[in-house]
Order: structure tokens, then C-alpha cells, then sequence
């Protein structure tokens, strides 16, 4: 039995046409006709009913209809690395990301991939966090990025990095004077919050809980973006990843103060359980790790220097 032949049954059952399958494979209908043929001969059984309007699996067709995808499917990949291997990594990965995390914190990423790698490139797509989730699982998307990532079926979870969270502050705010910022101190603040669902504010509700603080949200956001301009016109403080408002921070705009008991959020690479990532894809998993590595290395230099 020959890939080709594998390949017709499926484009017949696809296209549920015959003469379709055939152009498709560049061949007459008779060939193709007669590869089905030598299937059911091998199986001895139907495969394929065929009626004047279409042709479709039988119970048993579809069953090998199924295995052939999975055959096909690797099959592509066995011959895409091999390919690959004698020619320059290039090609495009898609990237689907939270917005606090592809906005802020992918620049340092797009840098390493020029100076590495010039021909990969990282095509970002911003969603909510189950988005990225579905983008990954559905082949939308090579690489997930995530906050507070979760065990999922059909997903493996790559630790990549710990985003330090900070008491954001307009400049004119008593808290933008102190060097750190108390949780209870928060209690009499005019507090705005991510919203409900988000992964960030159900991870922040339950460290606060833990440490007996309550807060009322006087708003409720569903990006950081709309967080920051809100604190930025006096409308309340909020507690953001630090990353997302050193530009602010740079502009005198936001005042951003450590908190009293240190507080991180995890950031997650998600990719689809047993799927092959092409040399471009690889790359671009490498620039993450790399980055990571590289942080944690000036984070060990720092105090050394001082």
C-alpha cells in the first residue's frame, strides 16, 4: 500500500467526488477508481458507498479514514524535517498571547529572533486567555502565552517566567511617596480591577483573601491598557505586572510601588500535547527560553554589584 493511495481515499471521502479527487491528485478518475478499488480488495469490504450524487465512507471507511489522516498528517511532518534540515531556518510562527504579556514583554523576544534567526518571523495574535487556550489546541496558533496557566487536555505547559505585580499610582497619589506599599493599605483606595474571569484577577482575589484584605472595586476591566489610563486620571489605584507600565513609569505619568508582601504571577508557553514544532517554531521557543535565562543571569548580577 502506498501513501499516494492513502491520500486519494481521503480526498474521495473529503470531496466525496471522485473526478474531484483526481484533479486534486493530478491523475484520470480510472486511477483513482482503481486505487479505491485495491483498498476494498485488500479490506475485503466496502469502503465507499457511491450513489449519482455523492460518494460516502461506510462505517468502515470512515474508520480507515481516520487512521490514514493521522498517517498522512505525520507522514507531512517526517517530511517536513527532513527538508529542513539542509535549508536556512526561516518561516512564519504564530504566537497567541494575553495582551499583558504580548504588548509589554515580547520586545526582548522579536530582538533575539533578528539577531539569530532574521528570516523566522513571530506573528502575534492578542486573546483572552480560554482564546489562547482553543488557538493552540486547534492549530490556530504554534505557541501559547498565558498567565496563571492551567492543566488542560491536549496542552503541555512550559514555564517560562515570573512577572513581578506593583501598586500602580497616579504621581499626585500619598501612596506614590512610600517606598512600599501595605495590602491593607489598599482597603480605603478607590480600587481598579481586572475583570471577574480574567486569570490574573481571580489569582490576585485569592492572595488577598489569604491575607485577610478586602477590597471593593469601584471598576472592572477586562485590559490593562484601560486599567492604566483610568489610574492615570485620578479614578483609583490598581495591581499590575510592573512590566506593563514602565513606559508610563519613564513618562512621569503612573507611579509604580513594590508591594509589601511580594507578589508574582506566572507566565506560561503553551503548546498542542504531541505536536511537531518545525525549525522556525523551535526557534522561536529558544528565543523564550533564552530571554528567560538572560534575566535570571543580570537578576543574579545585580546584588553582586552593589
Amino acid at each position: 500500500m502506498q501513501i499516494q493511495s492513502l491520500k486519494m481515499f481521503c480526498d474521495v471521502v473529503e470531496t466525496g467526488s471522485f473526478s474531484r479527487a483526481a484533479q486534486l491528485n493530478h491523475v484520470t478518475q480510472s486511477a483513482v477508481s482503481q486505487q479505491i478499488r485495491s483498498l476494498e480488495t485488500r479490506y475485503e469490504q466496502r469502503l465507499l458507498s457511491r450513489s449519482a450524487r455523492q460518494v460516502t465512507p461506510t462505517p468502515s471507511g470512515e474508520r480507515l479514514y481516520r487512521g490514514c489522516k493521522e498517517i498522512l498528517s505525520r507522514f507531512a511532518e517526517v517530511e517536513q524535517e527532513i527538508r529542513e534540515q539542509a535549508q536556512e531556518i526561516q518561516g512564519t510562527t504564530t504566537v497567541s498571547t494575553i495582551y499583558t504579556v504580548g504588548l509589554h514583554e515580547l520586545q526582548t523576544i522579536q530582538r533575539l529572533l533578528l539577531k539569530t534567526h532574521p528570516k523566522v518571523n513571530m506573528r502575534l495574535i492578542y486573546r483572552r486567555s480560554d482564546q489562547v487556550y482553543d488557538d493552540v489546541i486547534m492549530g490556530a496558533a504554534e505557541i501559547g502565552l498565558v498567565a496563571y496557566p492551567q492543566p488542560r487536555a491536549g496542552v503541555d505547559i512550559h514555564p517560562w517566567r515570573e512577572d513581578r505585580l506593583g501598586i500602580v499610582v497616579p504621581p499626585d497619589s500619598p501612596l506614590a511617596t512610600k517606598p512600599r506599599v501595605g495590602l491593607s493599605s489598599l482597603s480605603d483606595q478607590p480600587f481598579i480591577a481586572f475583570d471577574r474571569e480574567a486569570p490574573t484577577r481571580k489569582a490576585l482575589d485569592k492572595a488577598l483573601r489569604a491575607r485577610k484584605v478586602e477590597l471593593q472595586p469601584i471598576m472592572e476591566m477586562d485590559n490593562v491598557e484601560t486599567i492604566k489610563r483610568a489610574v492615570e486620571m485620578g479614578l483609583g489605584v490598581a495591581i499590575l505586572p510592573v512590566a506593563t507600565v514602565s513606559h508610563e513609569v519613564s513618562q512621569g505619568t503612573l507611579v509604580c510601588r513594590p508591594l509589601d508582601a511580594s507578589m508574582t504571577r506566572p507566565i506560561g508557553l503553551l503548546i498542542r500535547k504531541g505536536k511537531y514544532l518545525d525549525r522556525a517554531s523551535q526557534a522561536v521557543v529558544d528565543a523564550f527560553l533564552s530571554a528567560h535565562d538572560e534575566e535570571a543571569k543580570d537578576r543574579e548580577e545585580k546584588p553582586a554589584a552593589r
